[in-house]
């Protein structure tokens, strides 16, 4: 079991979060003579299926053997995703017998762990189990094998025949044991087990600061780079990437900065983890395709987290991408660098056992962007390159300059190398429609759309060439939702030269009555390439058409919001975030309300008829059931990208007053901060929220 996720539902236990925990020194002890360098188990990134977030601790021995049949069915295991593994939730409620040795859950597995270990391995398949560090600590943690269980308990593990075995610490934060002490005492009997087994070993502390607590640094997960290499084949670089059932896109990101803290010390069988695979747990298609290939270019290990008996045929076919994979698997064992600064796009560069490079163009934003980067600075140098998209499989060749067109919340994955022979298809990006305007206001470059029925847009569609070679006749269409009227606005030049973009710009106007929802703009871009004939390219904009603005003196908790965002779990409608309690402030009960974690932001159309807005802002008094610790936010009431009301920071004791005017606003923004200290224990709430209109 994973204690974040225990933290932030509400069960952990006072004790594990008591100030003398959380201020924990070291205790004092001899550090353990560090073994040879761990051997090589996995010689490019492992790859496999975990319990944990798609299933959660509920799960039987016939559930394994079902995800096993999917695993070997359904293409995964042919493609590399060959360890099942066992998360926790297999022990019995009494986790050691008699004799000393672990028990597997009777009602789970009746036949014990070794015949389910046989059946993985009949069917082609590896099997991996679940420990943690420090001793089992009823109340506490579920599972453990300190207290001098190490060497004992790794023989168990290979004497059933286990390839793979993740070891968590969250008994050993809770018996307050040094991490690297602990990991390099169980490796060492991992390594010395009386099978001579090898099992890939994946040490797991996901203790971090300040999503855990202030836990000094030799306690966190971002230490374990500094002595995992030697001892381990995998190390979780941060705290767990989502809860169980929920995976949220920002939270992919940060897991994967933090695992790009360190690359240099990854090499053939020592990986950074930036923990699950997770497709269909929260994020869209396109996230997880995000997710997919930030993983591949990290030469992380894959392991999914999802319930790949549910997943549909499209996180199946992300999941077994070829050339993705490839990437991933490439012998050479770099893990990627980001090139230039960071911000809301940025380009990440891998180098690959072949010469070339694995190119991200990474779009963190909530509009499309055009990206762009250049073969000189991801390192190649020449005249010509030939650049792959790893996901369309679509081969074209540039003259130096690389670009693409990626989605919100996107990433392109290019391979470019060196151009030989006859040049290719000339480089085109065609770029993804993009809302300009909405009326005759300019839309923020930054903020995806809010359109409703009657708006009237602009779109523009830019057209790049960066290869060699010119292409002629380019010619662009757009088309809308149902019912929409759509005009060109320019005339189509006859050619676009190498190095020349062009841009098509065209009105969209929505009905009267459009219907809420989603919606798409679709543009097809059409140019001929000498020697190659007519090429095409589709691109398309997702577009959310609002609801209908309030009426009336409206709870806006019960109105139905565009977009709303919470820093873990999601936002809830009359309750605090995470306990399901009612909404309470410094004892003052709200029957409505908006509960958020730190930071949030909640969407609404209020559609320039609406002339105040009332709330009340503060600190959930559930934040008391889990310590002194954390919860201080900042609120924000935003109307146009203008800030109306900002409350500065707010504590637990002090509840704010908002009352905003909201004439001529059309979209409403309720923001929360984490007030600069991050986001523990921060459980904010809008208590009867009200808009007048």
């Amino acid at each position: 079991m994973k204690r974040l996720s225990a933290l932030l539902g509400g069960l952990l236990t006072a004790a594990l979060v008591s100030a003398s925990l959380v201020t924990a020194t070291v205790p004092a002890a001899a550090a353990p003579a560090t073994p040879a360098a761990a051997p090589v188990l996995s010689p490019t990134p492992y790859q496999g299926w975990n319990t944990y977030f798609g299933l959660g601790g509920d799960f039987t021995e016939d559930t394994i053997k079902s995800v096993a049949d999917s695993i070997v069915s359904r293409g995964l295991a042919k493609a590399g995703y060959d360890i099942v593994w066992l998360d926790g939730g297999w022990q019995a409620d009494q986790s050691r017998g008699e004799n000393g040795e672990l028990v597997a859950n009777p009602a789970k597995f009746p036949s014990g762990l070794k015949p389910l270990v046989d059946y993985i391995h009949a069917k082609g398949l590896k099997a991996g189990i679940y420990t943690d560090a420090g001793p089992y600590i009823p109340g506490k943690c579920g599972l453990g094998s300190g207290g001098g269980y190490y060497q004992r308990d790794a023989d168990q593990f290979a004497a059933l025949g286990f390839d793979a075995v993740k070891v968590d610490f969250l008994c050993g934060i809770a018996a307050d044991l040094d991490p690297k002490t602990a990991f390099t005492e169980f490796a060492k009997a991992l390594r010395n087990n009386a099978s001579k087994r090898p099992m890939i070993f994946n040490l797991c502390n996901p203790v971090t600061s300040p999503d855990w607590g202030d836990y000094p640094e030799s306690q966190q997960s971002t230490n374990s780079w500094s002595y995992a290499p030697e001892i381990a084949q995998s190390w979780r670089t941060y705290t767990d990437v989502g809860f169980v059932f929920d995976i949220k896109y920002k939270d992919v990101l940060r897991n994967y900065d933090q695992n790009a803290r360190h690359p240099e010390v990854v090499r053939p069988g020592a990986y950074n983890d930036p923990d699950y695979l997770a497709p269909e747990l929260g994020m869209s298609d396109e996230e997880f395709r995000t997710q997919m290939t930030l993983w591949s270019v990290a030469a992380a290990p894959l392991i999914i987290g999802s319930d790949v008996r549910k997943l549909s045929n499209t996180s199946i076919a992300t999941l077994t991408d070829p050339d993705v994979l490839a990437i991933n698997q490439d012998k050479a064992v770099v893990q990627a660098v980001r090139v230039g600064a960071a911000g809301t796009t940025e380009t990440w560069v891998k180098r690959l056992a072949d010469g070339g490079r694995a190119v991200v163009l990474l779009n963190r934003g909530d509009s499309a962007k055009t990206l762009t980067t250049t073969a000189k600075a991801v390192g190649l140098g020449g005249a010509r390159f030939t650049v792959k998209n790893a996901w369309t499989n679509k081969v074209t060749e540039s003259a130096g300059t690389i670009s693409a067109a990626v989605p919100a919340h996107g990433a392109a994955l290019l391979r470019v190398s060196a151009a030989r022979g006859l040049p290719g298809i000339p480089h085109v990006t065609a770029g993804i429609p993009t809302v300009t305007k909405v009326g005759s206001a300019v839309q923020p470059a930054d903020a995806a759309p809010v359109v409703a029925g009657g708006d009237e847009l602009r779109v523009e569609v830019a057209v790049r060439n960066d290869g060699l070679l010119p292409v002629l006749k380019p010619a662009a269409t757009l088309a809308g939702g149902t019912g929409w009227t759509v005009k060109s606005l320019t005339k189509a030049p006859v050619l676009l030269a190498p190095g020349q973009k062009f841009i098509f710009a065209f009105t969209a106007k929505l009905p009267a009555g459009a219907a809420p929802g989603n919606a798409a703009l679709t543009a097809r871009t059409s140019y001929e390439a000498i020697g190659y004939g007519a090429q095409n390219q589709t691109t398309v904009s997702p577009v959310v058409v609002a609801p209908e603005p309030p009426s009336g003196t409206a709870a806006l908790s019960h109105h139905d919001w565009i977009t709303a965002t919470s820093g873990w779990m999601s936002p809830t409608v009359d309750q605090s975030v995470g306990g399901g309690s009612p909404i309470s402030l410094v004892g003052q009960t709200y029957e409505t309300g908006i509960g958020v974690a730190s930071p949030s932001l909640v969407r609404y159309y209020v559609g320039q008829q609406c002339s105040r807005f009332t709330a009340t802002v503060g600190i959930d008094d559930a934040v008391r059931n889990v310590g002194p610790e954390g919860g201080t936010s900042t609120f924000q009431v935003v109307g146009d990208g203008k800030v109306l009301y900002d409350s500065g920071t707010v504590g637990r004791d002090d509840p704010k007053q908002v009352d905003v005017d909201l004439t001529g606003v059309r979209v409403l923004d309720l923001v929360v901060g984490d007030a600069g200290d991050g986001g523990y224990n921060d459980r904010a709430d809008w208590a009867a929220p009200t808009a007048t209109c």
